[in-house]
């Protein structure tokens, strides 16, 4: 059953930031993952919608997902988001 992770963050270095952007992609995608949304247009149709920006990303599984957030390659370019952000992720199994 796929899994989705889901992203909310609020950029307080764009300059150290844009390093993680540019590094995510190549480990997310050796876990399976696919960007199925990477920080569009966000409309609230209810609610206050989070500030920042939103990412979505699908993996097959969700043992597959958490292999991916603690593999050592992903731990190492976690570290560049944390000095240039603050938000959440979650996990969660798909339907």
């Amino acid at each position: 059953m796929s899994a989705y992770v889901i992203v909310h963050v609020d950029i307080t270095n764009w300059e150290e930031f844009q390093k993680y952007i540019k590094e995510t992609p190549r480990v997310t995608e050796q876990y399976g993952g696919r960007y199925v949304v990477r920080a569009g247009e966000t409309v609230a149709l209810e609610g206050t919608p989070p500030a920042g920006r939103t990412v979505v990303i699908e993996f097959p599984s969700l043992q597959r997902t958490k292999e991916w957030y603690n593999s050592p390659e992903y731990q190492e370019i976690k570290r560049l988001r944390e000095g240039a952000s603050t938000g959440s992720i979650i996990a969660v199994e798909g339907c």
